[in-house]
């Protein structure tokens, strides 16, 4: 299959909480499935490993003050994996021509866990495409006293309690157990963040090129990951020139679903010193 072969849509199962469709921009052919509400300053959303398909209520907090866009990266959600995706650089092309094509020149990115990693990735070359960049509980750099967990190796009732801090939250968010169609969606979404972060878990190239980036920048830790190092969230804030440090109380890795008001707030700050 070639880059510009057309690809067909896929049919997902649809999580019994927070689901909304998706609308789509084809990209190189790539039918990319993405949601998009509220009016203000462009801010978009790079996810995780996870949790896709839904419009959670962290992403109402936001679009009730920006105009919040949350695309789904190929393999993740509604969005087709095509045989020549391999790497976080053919990513980083697909997100600079899809901002292109929603009309957006400058934004607000924001990246959490492996889209922390993406959205690193993004602004070390495109720099000037950003207005601010904030990373939540990001991956990507080369911790050499603490690699943190194999997340490969872990099965996944250990993945999803490493996940929070505040189980309560966790009973909420978590997928059906007994759907069939679920645990396929998932495994088929395991293995697509495996071709980004297999091997090398790490870019050891990217804290060299984070020093292009200029524009104001958040870096969102939790109180106690332990799924990742606190240590990757202190390392991203010193190798970034104008970032900030900040953790979130009562947060294990999912700030976005264990306290999203707090979360918006501190992003929302962001945005409005750098617009």
């Amino acid at each position: 299959m070639s880059y510009i072969d057309v690809i067909d849509k896929v049919e997902v199962p649809k999580p019994p909480r927070y689901y909304t469709p998706p609308a789509f921009e084809t990209v190189a052919g790539l039918p990319i499935a993405y949601r998009r509400a509220g009016q203000g300053e462009a801010v978009v959303l790079l996810h995780g490993a996870g949790f896709t398909r839904m419009w959670i209520p962290f992403y109402q907090m936001m679009a009730e003050r920006c105009d919040f866009i949350a695309p789904e990266q190929p393999g993740f959600g509604e969005t087709p994996l095509p045989k020549w995706f391999r790497g976080f650089d053919d990513l980083t092309l697909l997100y600079d021509q899809l901002f292109d094509q929603l009309g957006l020149e400058r934004i607000h990115l924001v990246g959490f866990s492996m889209g922390g990693w993406a959205a690193a990735e993004f602004a070390s070359f495109y720099p000037k495409r950003l207005k601010s960049l904030a990373l939540i509980t990001p991956v990507g750099l080369r911790l050499k006293d603490d690699p943190g967990v194999d997340l490969f190796q872990l099965a996944p009732a250990e993945i999803m309690d490493r996940l929070f801090k505040d189980k309560a939250v966790m009973k909420e968010f978590l997928p059906d157990p007994d759907n069939f169609d679920e645990g396929i969606h998932l495994y088929s979404e395991f293995a697509a963040a495996a071709r980004l972060m297999w091997a090398p878990r790490y870019n050891l190239a990217l804290e060299r090129r984070l020093a292009r980036v200029q524009c104001p920048t958040l870096v969102v830790g939790a109180e106690e990951d332990r799924l990742v190092p606190n240590a990757m969230s202190d390392r991203y804030a010193e190798v970034l020139p104008r970032a900030k440090l900040t953790r979130l109380a009562g947060t294990g890795h999912e700030p976005l679903l264990e306290r999203p008001r707090e979360l918006a707030d501190a992003l929302l700050g962001l945005i409005e010193e750098a617009k």
